[in-house]
């Protein structure tokens, strides 16, 4: 986990042309997304589109939003956490009332879009935290594959593929009024133009949704332990 210092960031949306500011508070976040191999230890389970390359070190894909919700309280039990979400059901039906956010919990979680975006720029202000062949698996250079996560350059945050390779599921919903309660995604996959490997970039998709690249990676609120005057320290 890596720590991500308190700071503002000003989220925006194309389609409806819409900018709007987030005051964002320190949090914990991966310094990868979710690999297979760290899925199959907490859960047991491998899942991976058909056709898809299986490896340890692969991020994890074809997990929709509600696995990924049910991997987050899995491992905060596994590390004697208290688990973040509250879940009624299977996730087969959608409902807003159905999974509630207890933000006093210390466990591990999806992060907002907000911290997303935050982490993700690491303190710039352009699309890309650097060149984009330096930092992203994209489709201009994946081979049309998923690549063993932590393959490309870091931010200056020490966070690896925050760009390309698979999207991250987000906990916040979409847009109500439009979309119901469709999850956000952020930072693109490796079968991905370049407008979308942004990272101002936002895409939405049902929770039951899995596909081939879309996978997580997980937050905790706060920042345990000591405190640092600096950013990018990994615990």
């Amino acid at each position: 986990m890596i720590e991500v210092p308190p700071g503002r960031v000003t989220l925006s949306d194309r389609r409806t042309r819409r900018s709007w500011q987030v005051d964002v508070a320190p949090c914990l976040l991966g310094a990868f997304p979710v690999t297979q191999g760290l899925y199959a230890e907490v859960t047991g389970g491998r899942p991976a589109s058909s056709g898809a390359t299986r490896g340890d070190r692969l991020p994890v894909e074809g997990v929709s939003w509600w696995d990924a919700v049910r991997f987050c309280n899995a491992l905060s039990v596994r590390d004697g956490h208290a688990p973040a979400y509250r879940v009624d059901g299977d996730g087969t039906a959608d409902g807003p009332e159905r999974i509630a956010w207890d933000e006093s919990a210390n466990g591990y979680r999806l992060p907002t879009e907000a911290e997303w975006e935050h982490a993700c720029r690491a303190g710039t202000t352009g699309p890309h935290y650097a060149p984009l062949d330096e930092i992203a698996w994209y489709r201009a250079n994946s081979e049309e594959r998923l690549h063993e996560v932590g393959g490309r350059r870091p931010n200056a945050w020490g966070l690896y593929d925050m760009l390309g390779n698979v999207w991250d599921w987000c906990w916040d919903v979409y847009d109500p009024e439009v979309y119901g309660t469709y999850r956000v995604l952020r930072g693109g996959g490796w079968f991905d133009e370049p407008w979308s490997i942004r990272a101002s970039a936002r895409r939405r998709s049902h929770p039951t949704y899995r596909v081939d690249d879309v996978g997580f990676r997980v937050a905790r609120s706060g920042v345990p332990g000591r405190a640092s005057s600096y950013p990018g320290v990994m615990y």
